[in-house]
């Protein structure tokens, strides 16, 4: 007879024990941490981190491969959730409203029939320009930036329909955050949000000083081929600005210092999971921040019956958040067994972002590997993200 073997356990006994306190089941927080530690074992990924929290409080963060306690992820597109919600703040002390023109606020915007799209297309990705080019490093330059601005088009009637868009709208929301503000894009969110929340490991615009915590970005693994996606009846997923070069460059101290406001962010899972914490409580001990109302409203979905290009499932966008919603939800970034009230935003690489109003758990999943092979990444997604959704004990 063959031996079995035995799997050690990644959850210690404390850690066990502090699963408990905080209503976590220990076997099921066991199967998440060895789901997703599989591609670092097996050499895919060279480094992953997540962590869970619930109630206030990080119940666990366990790290793999080369990430330690403090490694700082880029983001990505997680990022977009931490824009948004320092934008919230402008909603809520009526400083900013979704049905304003865009070109009031900067009439540098309004060129080529620009004129016509609200701040709130902004934030639901129906404002018809998703592949506008922006290079970060002209952000501090306005000049730079206003003429990029100034030199967009429409690809589509704006509110007309839903299309991703990756980076351009997000930029112009950190134009309007400084309009009205009269503050810089990172010194609002970092005093505003990140400081009075005591977020010390969550960072929009990377000091160079904590540039050597930063893992750096890799690719891993081989893109599938347009006959793979064929047999697996896929579409070929459509080429983005999301490029390669693109993602490495954030490898490099000057864009990490950008902060691009639709991608750039870096932090700890930890600290993902305490943002996300506050976004279920209106703030934490330390500060309240957002009202229940402002809260809820954030997570109205905004995109009507819009569906998103690749896979025809509802796009289900809040306020420049993703709400779960029906069973498609693991469409959306999140597990099959997230609630339909579950919130967040992933980012490129496979970066799991969310919380659950259900249990009260949130959860974040960064790795630095971009795995090439987009169904493995989003495979590993979904599990991964499944399994955390329920190590809350009924």
């Amino acid at each position: 007879m063959g031996r079995m073997t035995v799997m050690s356990r990644l959850l210690s006994d404390q850690q066990a024990a502090r699963a408990a306190t905080f209503g976590l089941n220990a076997d099921k927080v066991e199967a998440l941490l060895q789901r997703a530690g599989e591609e670092v074992a097996a050499g895919l990924l060279p480094a992953a981190q997540l962590a869970i929290a619930r109630q206030g409080e990080v119940v666990l963060q366990q790290n793999y491969g080369a990430a330690q306690d403090n490694s700082l992820t880029c983001i990505f597109s997680a990022t977009k959730a931490v824009t948004s919600a320092a934008a919230w703040l402008l909603f809520q002390a009526g400083e900013l409203a979704e049905d304003e023109y865009v070109a009031n606020i900067v009439p540098e915007f309004g060129s080529n029939h620009k004129d016509q799209i609200t701040v709130g297309q902004l934030f639901s990705h129906t404002a018809g320009f998703p592949s506008a080019p922006f290079a970060p490093l002209d952000w501090d330059d306005t000049e730079k930036r206003y003429a990029r601005f100034r030199k967009w088009w429409l690809n589509w009637s704006p509110g007309t329909a839903f299309e991703y868009h990756p980076s351009s709208s997000m930029w112009v929301i950190a134009e309007i955050i400084e309009r009205r503000s009269g503050m810089g894009y990172r010194d609002f969110v970092r005093t505003n949000v990140l400081e009075p929340l005591q977020l010390g490991d969550l960072y929009v615009g990377l000091p160079a000083a904590q540039g050597a915590r930063a893992l750096p970005c890799a690719y891993v693994g081989e893109a599938m081929t347009e006959q793979e996606y064929k047999n697996l009846g896929m579409p070929v997923p459509p080429v983005t600005e999301v490029t390669e070069s693109a993602i490495l460059s954030f490898n490099t101290p000057a864009v990490q210092a950008v902060g691009v406001p639709g991608g750039g962010g870096f932090a700890t899972a930890a600290a993902m999971t305490l943002f996300y914490q506050a976004l279920l409580a209106g703030g934490n001990e330390h500060a309240t921040l957002w009202s229940s109302e402002t809260l809820l409203d954030a997570r109205r979905v905004r995109s009507a019956d819009f569906t998103d290009a690749m896979f025809k499932k509802p796009a289900n966008r809040g306020l420049g958040i993703i709400v779960s919603g029906d069973k498609s939800r693991n469409f959306r970034g999140f597990g099959k067994t997230n609630s339909a009230d579950a919130f967040g935003h992933n980012g490129a690489g496979g970066q799991l972002v969310w919380a659950d109003p259900a249990s009260g758990i949130s959860f974040a999943y960064l790795t630095p590997g971009h795995d090439r092979n987009s169904v493995r990444q989003g495979s590993r997604g979904v599990a991964i993200s499944s399994l955390a959704a329920v190590c809350a004990d009924a």
